[in-house]
C-alpha cells in the first residue's frame, strides 16, 4: 500500500542519533558551514530523530494484548491467535502495527481492538496531524502541489487520490462542527449584524452521460460546464456613520487634504461564510439558495436572539435572492443595494452621453453619485430619462439607457443611502465580493481545474472554516466526534493493566 515502511526502532538507536546531532553541530560550528547548509541538514537530521522517537513510542505500546480473555458488554472475548497489522502514515514517515484483537473467533466480526482504542487511531491510514497539514495546503493550493510539497519538505509520498478522499471525509464534519462552533462573546458584538449572499461558478467536469464537448462552438455554446454557488457571508460590525461626501471621494479615489482625519473602519466580527453549490440537473438554484439563507437565519438567531440589533442584508439585484431573503428574514431586515453595483450602471449612463474617459463623464458620474447617496434617486432617473429624450438616444442607447433605469427604479426602496449612512450601516458588500473572489474562485477556478459535484462541495465545505478562522477548533471537534464513534468502549482500557514493552 505505501512506497516504504519504517519499522521500528529502539533506544540505543534513538541515543546515537541525537548524539549524532549535537556531533554535527559542533562540526558545523568548527568547520565554518554555510547557515543555509547547517539549515538543511538540521532539518533532516530532527526528521529522522523524530521518525526513531515515534518508533520507540509505538513500540512501548505493544501490540495491546491485554490478556487471554475480556468482557465487553456483558460478552465474553477471546484474544485471536493471529496479530492482525494496519498502516499508519504520519508526518514521520509509514509504519506497521502489529495489533492484538478480539473477537469470537477468527473470520468473524473483530469487536475490541485494544491498541487502537489507547492511541484513537482515525478511521484512515493518515495521522490527524498529517490530515490537516494536507488540507491546510490543499485549501489554498491543488492536491497534485500539496502531494509534491509535502514529500519535498517530510519526504512522505501521498496519492493525489487519497488527499481528495480525505478531503471529502473531512467535510462530513463540517455541518456538525458548524451547528455547535464557539460564538463570539455578545459583548464582542458589533451593534448591527450584516448578512450577504452572491453567486460564483465553478467548472465541473463533464460526467459519462454528458454530451462531449463541441470541436466549434457556435453563439450561445459553453465552452465549459458551470454550476453556480451560491455564497452566503453573516458578520457583526459597529457603526460607521459618514457623509455622502465621503463616500463619494472614497469612490472616486480623492487625495486626502492635509490634516483630514477619517475614522478607522470598524473590522467584522465573527465573520462566517459557506457556500452551497447547485445539485439539481439543470442548474436550477432553488435549493442552494434555501440551503443558504436557512443557515443564515439559524446562525443569525443564535447570535441575535432576542432581535435587538439591527440586521442589515446587502446585495445585488438579483430577484430570487432577494424573494429569499423575504421568506427567511421577513420584513424587519433592512435591505441595502450594493452601492457598487449602482455605480457601474451610473457609468453606463454617461457613456450614452458622453466619451468614454473623458473628464465629462467622470464629473456626470460624480455628481449624481452624490445625488443618489443623498437620497435623491427619484430625481436622478427623472433627469436621465429627461435627458435621454432630449438628446434624442435612439435604438440600442436608448434600450441600454431604458434597462439601467429600470434597474434602479426597481430596487429605489433598497437605495436609501442618506438613511444607512446617518445609522452607520455599511452600503457596499466587500465581505461578499471578497469571498467570491477568494473563497470560490482563487481555489475552484485555476487554470485547468474540473470538480466533480461531490469534490467540490467538500473542498468548499472544508475551506470554510479555514476561511473562517474555526480551522484549529474545527479539528479539535472532528477528532473527538471520530473518537466518541469509532471507541464509544475506549473506557474499558482504565480497568485494565496496560503492559508496556521492555
Amino acid at each position: 500500500m505505501f512506497a516504504h515502511q519504517v519499522e521500528v526502532g529502539n533506544a540505543p538507536s534513538l541515543d546515537s542519533l541525537l548524539a549524532s546531532l549535537v556531533a554535527f553541530v559542533h562540526s558545523a560550528a568548527a568547520s565554518g558551514l554555510p547557515a543555509h547548509q547547517v539549515e538543511r541538514q538540521l532539518f533532516s537530521r530532527i526528521l529522522g530523530l523524530g521518525r526513531e522517537a515515534f518508533s520507540l513510542f509505538l513500540r512501548l505500546q505493544g501490540s495491546g494484548d491485554v490478556g487471554e480473555r475480556l468482557t465487553l458488554n456483558g460478552s465474553q472475548l477471546q484474544r485471536l491467535e493471529q496479530p492482525h497489522e494496519r498502516p499508519y502514515r504520519c508526518v514521520f514517515g509509514d509504519f506497521t502495527l502489529a495489533r492484538t484483537v478480539y473477537g469470537s473467533r477468527e473470520g468473524q466480526r473483530i469487536d475490541f481492538v485494544p491498541l487502537d482504542n489507547r492511541l484513537q487511531l482515525p478511521p484512515s491510514d493518515y495521522s490527524y496531524l498529517l490530515q490537516e497539514w494536507d488540507q491546510t495546503l490543499g485549501c489554498e493550493c491543488s492536491f497534485a502541489r500539496v502531494a509534491a510539497t509535502v514529500e519535498d519538505i517530510l519526504g512522505v509520498k501521498q496519492p493525489v487520490d487519497s488527499l481528495e478522499r480525505i478531503n471529502r471525509h473531512m467535510a462530513e464534519a463540517v455541518e456538525p462542527f458548524r451547528e455547535s462552533r464557539p460564538l463570539p462573546e455578545p459583548q464582542e458584538e458589533g451593534e448591527v449584524f450584516v448578512v450577504s449572499d452572491d453567486a460564483k461558478g465553478v467548472v465541473i467536469r463533464r460526467g459519462p452521460q454528458d454530451e462531449a464537448p463541441k470541436a466549434f462552438r457556435k453563439r450561445g455554446d459553453k465552452a465549459n460546464k458551470k454550476r453556480m454557488a451560491i455564497v452566503g457571508a453573516i458578520y457583526s460590525v459597529k457603526r460607521y456613520e459618514r457623509t455622502p461626501e465621503e463616500v463619494t471621494a472614497a469612490l472616486f479615489r480623492d487625495p486626502r487634504q492635509v490634516g483630514q482625519e477619517q475614522g478607522k473602519r470598524p473590522e467584522p466580527v465573527g465573520k462566517h461564510l459557506w457556500a452551497r453549490l447547485s445539485r439539481a440537473e439543470d442548474g436550477t438554484q432553488a435549493e442552494p439558495i434555501a440551503a443558504v439563507f436557512s443557515w443564515q437565519k439559524q446562525e443569525l438567531d443564535k447570535r441575535n436572539p432576542s432581535g435587538s440589533k439591527e440586521v442589515v442584508s446587502i446585495m445585488d439585484g438579483q430577484p430570487n435572492f432577494w424573494e429569499a431573503k423575504s421568506e427567511h428574514f421577513g420584513d424587519e431586515v433592512e435591505e441595502v443595494l450594493d452601492i457598487l453595483h449602482v455605480t457601474p450602471r451610473l457609468w453606463q449612463a454617461a457613456h450614452l452621453f458622453n466619451k468614454e474617459g473623458s473628464e465629462e463623464a467622470r464629473q456626470f458620474v460624480r455628481e449624481r453619485v452624490l445625488r443618489v447617496l443623498r437620497g435623491e434617486i427619484k430625481g436622478v432617473l427623472k433627469g436621465l430619462r429627461r435627458l435621454g429624450t432630449r438628446r434624442g438616444l435612439a435604438g440600442k442607447k436608448k434600450k441600454d439607457l431604458k434597462k439601467l433605469c429600470n434597474y434602479l427604479q426597481s430596487n429605489q426602496e433598497r437605495m436609501r443611502y442618506d438613511l444607512y449612512l446617518k445609522k452607520g450601516y455599511p452600503i457596499a458588500s466587500g465581505v461578499i465580493e471578497g469571498a467570491c473572489r477568494h473563497y470560490v474562485k482563487d481555489r475552484m477556478e485555476r487554470s485547468g481545474m474540473r470538480w466533480s459535484i461531490a469534490g467540490a462541495q467538500a473542498m468548499l465545505d472544508v475551506r470554510s472554516e479555514y476561511l473562517n478562522g474555526d480551522w484549529e477548533a474545527f479539528h479539535q471537534a472532528r477528532i473527538q466526534r471520530e473518537t466518541e464513534s469509532l471507541y464509544p468502549h475506549r473506557q474499558l482500557l482504565e480497568t485494565l493493566a496496560w503492559p508496556l514493552a521492555s
